[in-house]
């Protein structure tokens, strides 16, 4: 009996696409005066969302964002089978706390910006199999608990370096489902850990490009597709400069996608020389994705997109030890 092949090179075919049937997503006020604000399910006036802590406002996003994506599927939470998320602090400290309310199976993902998209992976493989009815996609951000973490207490009002991003105040989550309609998600390609040597912790688009052209690249090899077969080609948290490394990366490789490529970072805010590079954070990608991105999905302005979320595998521990930056970035192909 012959067997259909479900994974060539690095990149898992889902035999039965499973289909995103819903999302869910909240904003900060930056990020709402900009584009996706007209997409959002819940645009914020105040970043604190009614708590007394940054990190209990970034839990509560998240689970706002979980809790729509599963009541505008017109489901219950007794109906989801499993939860993948993740954040970007310690622990996946949002993730797991938000998971505790929803007495639904959590399985916590760590990778940094690129939670979104691993995320839909992991969750559509485990549909594919038939293990699971339905599963959840989320992840989110917040600028203030990142910069507590990551850089300077925001009371320490240090001076920003032109080079650096602005961490998204917001969270996003999809629904995933073997039935219903809804966005079909045909591959997913898994990334590998790509380090070149980057060590400053302000420039996360030149540290991040190098792993998700690596990741692109080895997509369309393993489905022997060109840059134009897509409407969109959609990396996670690069900025602008991130973004030009990428085009540059991927063309000395053969890979033109300079005409269809579009980065998260780039268009989440209203006026981007306003915010240097751009934004990043894992709630990039999963607000412009789950908002903006299947919005046009789901009207056929878009056809077949590609996702390709992008994360930065440091720690203060090993920035501190003066390492370097890991990064990594997984990539879905979706279609209507």
């Amino acid at each position: 009996m012959q067997i259909q092949q479900t994974l060539r090179g690095h990149t898992i075919f889902f035999k039965k696409q499973p289909k995103i049937i819903s999302s869910g997503t909240i904003a900060g006020p930056k990020e709402s005066a900009g584009i996706v604000g007209n997409y959002v399910d819940k645009a914020l006036s105040d970043d604190m969302f009614g708590e007394n802590t940054f990190e209990k406002a970034e839990c509560k996003m998240l689970s706002y964002a979980i809790d729509q994506a599963i009541s505008n599927a017109g489901l219950n939470r007794e109906q989801i089978d499993v939860l993948f998320s993740g954040d970007l602090l310690n622990q996946i400290i949002s993730a797991s706390f938000a998971a505790r309310d929803f007495a639904i199976p959590f399985l916590g993902v760590y990778s940094a910006c690129s939670t979104m998209s691993e995320s839909i992976m992991l969750a559509s493989a485990m549909v594919d199999a038939g293990y699971v009815n339905t599963a959840v996609a989320a992840t989110g951000s917040h600028f203030a608990s990142a910069e507590r973490q990551y850089r300077y207490p925001l009371e320490q009002g240090t001076t920003r370096p032109p080079q650096s991003q602005w961490t998204v105040t917001g969270a996003g989550a999809c629904v995933i489902s073997g039935k219903g309609e809804g966005v079909k998600i045909i591959n997913a390609t898994m990334g590998k850990v790509v380090d070149y040597g980057v060590t400053d912790v302000n420039n996360m688009g030149a540290a991040m490009a190098p792993a998700c052209a690596h990741t692109l690249i080895q997509h369309f090899r393993d489905t022997d597709t060109q840059p134009e077969d897509y409407d969109l080609i959609l990396s996670g948290d690069l900025g602008a400069l991130g973004s030009r490394i990428l085009k540059d990366l991927c063309w000395e490789k053969g890979f033109d996608i300079s005409n269809n490529h579009v980065d998260c970072g780039e268009i989440v805010y209203k006026v981007i020389e306003d915010e240097f590079q751009g934004g990043s954070g894992a709630g990039c990608s999963a607000v412009v994705f789950n908002s903006y991105v299947l919005s046009k999905l789901k009207g056929k302005l878009f056809k077949r997109v590609l996702f390709a979320a992008t994360g930065a595998l440091l720690s203060t521990v090993s920035s501190g030890q003066g390492e370097s930056i890991p990064c990594i970035s997984h990539a879905v192909q979706l279609e209507v």
